[in-house]
């Protein structure tokens, strides 16, 4: 079975710098015909395991092989019927305009949109936001992205459980995946 892994709290601001072929060296002692997309954490690999098994797997190892700050670190793993759900609920028109807007998608990890939901705090002017069953989809206006208040969720009790990626990545990590 193929797989998206999306690491979360990994290679941000200077933290918990994981080079990418390392990582890809150390995935693929376990996982096969492992490849990663950008230094942010995007991984497609293949593996006999459901997808739980293989974020345990993945969970339990990463701290041995890299130095990390496990609070910060979670991962996500999904399968192509799970991720294409995420690009399949995208509101229509989503990432069509990135002259004009910025868009985000905010993957869920152990957590749910009811959960979320309390947490999304907008500013009318600037953002929009769709909360889906497995991200929340958020479009604001680029020449105004400072004045967006949807970042205040940096500070809420369910950010640990989401990790984020803007929309170009999330495609084509679905590109990818159907490679």
């Amino acid at each position: 079975m193929k797989y998206v892994v999306l690491f979360r709290g990994i290679n941000v601001g200077g933290r918990n710098k994981i080079p990418m072929a390392e990582l890809r060296e150390h995935l693929s002692a376990n996982f096969d015909n492992v490849r990663t997309y950008i230094q942010s954490g995007n991984v497609l690999l293949e593996s006999d395991l459901p997808a739980d098994k293989v974020a345990a797997h993945i969970d339990a190892n990463l701290r041995s092989a890299f130095t990390i700050d496990s609070d910060l670190v979670r991962v996500l793993v999904l399968d192509p019927k799970r991720y294409g759900e995420v690009i399949a609920d995208a509101p229509k028109g989503f990432g069509s305009d990135p002259d004009t807007y910025r868009y985000d998608v905010f993957f869920y990890m152990g957590i749910t949109a009811d959960e979320v939901k309390p947490h999304i705090v907008t500013h009318p002017e600037v953002d929009d936001v769709v909360v889906g069953k497995r991200a929340t989809y958020h479009r604001r206006i680029a020449a105004r992205a400072s004045s967006s208040r949807v970042n205040k969720i940096v500070s809420s009790p369910v950010y640990p459980g989401i990790t984020i990626r803007n929309w170009n990545t999330t495609t084509k990590v679905a590109a990818l995946l159907d490679e």
